[in-house]
């Protein structure tokens, strides 16, 4: 027997124990895609547990499975030969309104997680600039917005609940577990599925959206601080043609001033008269509402509207985070490889991100720029750019985002994190045997 043929085999066999289990299979006959197609997943064993009960059954019945959220990642982060664990079926909601907290089942899109809280008057503190991404799957992988004085999604949780690889139910917070919960948040989905979540909400805001076009890079060199912490949330969109950034989105709560109406300059970039979309030439119905008109928190926050596909679609990302006291001159070492680059680019976007105690977050103990690239999906092409970027960022450390491409090797990895070998040693004391260990993990962390 061959090795497919054994994957396969023991893909049916996991399959039956589940159907047996009470747990819905979904195989679609073939591998699946990301969100953007431009990922292929090697199963289509798909377990999709309704509850806790369920997941401790699933994850027992096979000997290797990974968690799948939204399918947002670029990477093989999510992906198995064996199983695959879908969190969409938890998706519940318990608001704490005296604690300020609210609990919700991991695979809930923030998207509508937001409707439900401010319906009962509470909100986030931040959103990524895609509303439709997990809970669960963005905490993972240390997804973010924007804003020197904004933390990423996961600093707003402050408890998890995870089964591990025995099956066994681990609750973990903020208040009781320190240390080692600050180990566990972001986790890339390798100390067990995560069930449900709990974060921090604040009362419900409201915000306006304002975009500039044309800010010359000189102004970064000695402004890039200022710049960033213009409003609640701050974004630079380039080509990195012309020394430029066309486009600069300024998302302001109006409850710290952000419905005054807006200056014509900004910095010499120009005030824009017409709605925009972050990638020249892309029509602007699917992107929030700018224009200084004022809207809900999550109709602003993030880039793009629940209802649509976001972005440009088919794509490939990759996204750097380095110390935001060395922002100006990584943005000056990535822009001279600008004809390199642009061929293959949609967009890339500039954003800031606060410093934050979790251990494997991308912003661990140091403020961050993070340097984001949405390519066209040209794999052979961006596949010979990236390492060139990578080299022109290499003084700087950098660390990639765990939901997207890079070709950085595992020792060059670990090396950006001081505490990866005592996540190592986490890791380990939840899943000994490694059922949650898959190629990326291998690749990216463990070597």
């Amino acid at each position: 027997m061959d090795k497919r043929q054994f994957l396969k085999g023991s893909a049916a066999l996991a399959a039956m124990t589940a159907v047996r289990g009470g747990l819905a299979q979904s195989g679609s006959g073939g591998p699946r895609e990301n969100w953007a197609g431009t990922f292929h997943y090697s199963t289509d064993n798909v377990l999709q547990p309704a509850s806790v009960a369920d997941v401790q059954k699933a994850i027992t019945s096979v000997d290797s499975v990974r968690a799948l959220g939204t399918r947002h990642s670029f990477n093989g982060i999510a992906d198995s030969k064996v199983a695959q664990i879908s969190t969409l079926g938890l998706h519940d909601f318990k608001l704490d309104a005296a604690a300020k907290t609210v609990t919700v089942g991991a695979g809930i899109k923030y998207g509508d997680l937001a409707v439900q809280l401010d319906k009962a008057g509470f909100a986030l503190a931040n959103m990524a600039s895609l509303p439709h991404i997990s809970v669960g799957g963005s905490i993972a992988t240390g997804t973010h917005g924007s804003g020197l004085r904004n933390g990423g999604l996961a600093t707003s949780v402050s408890g998890l609940e995870i089964v591990a690889a025995d099956g066994t139910v681990h609750t973990l917070t903020r208040a009781k577990d320190g240390d080692a919960f600050h180990g566990a948040v972001v986790s890339m989905g390798s100390l067990g599925v995560v069930t449900h979540v709990t974060l921090d909400v604040e009362p419900s805001y409201e915000m306006t959206q304002i975009v500039y076009q044309a800010l010359d890079f000189h102004e970064l060199e000695h402004n890039f601080e200022a710049i960033m912490n213009t409003g609640y949330s701050l974004s630079l969109f380039t080509n990195w043609q012309h020394h430029k950034a066309w486009e600069v989105w300024i998302k302001r709560r109006v409850d710290q001033g952000g419905g005054a109406a807006p200056p014509e300059m900004f910095y010499g970039a120009t005030l824009a008269k017409e709605k925009l979309h972050p990638v020249v030439g892309q029509g602007p119905e699917k992107t929030t509402d700018q224009l200084n008109s004022v809207g809900k928190w999550y109709e602003r926050l993030p880039h793009f509207k629940m209802e649509f596909t976001p972005s440009t679609g088919r794509e490939i990302q990759t996204e750097y985070f380095v110390p935001f006291e060395h922002a100006y001159e990584a943005v000056l070492a990535v822009e001279s490889l600008r004809d390199q680059i642009t061929p293959h680019l949609f967009v890339t976007e500039l954003r800031s991100i606060a410093a934050d105690d979790l251990w494997m977050s991308m912003a661990y103990k140091r403020r961050s720029l993070a340097i984001h690239f949405t390519w066209k999906p040209e794999w052979d092409a961006v596949m010979k750019v990236i390492p060139q970027v990578e080299a022109k960022l290499k003084p700087f450390t950098p660390r990639p985002h765990w939901g997207k491409v890079n070709t950085l090797a595992a020792p060059q990895v670990r090396a950006a994190y001081p505490r990866a070998d005592d996540f190592t040693q986490l890791l380990k004391s939840y899943d000994p045997k490694g059922k949650f260990v898959n190629e990326y993990m291998r690749h990216e962390l463990l070597g």
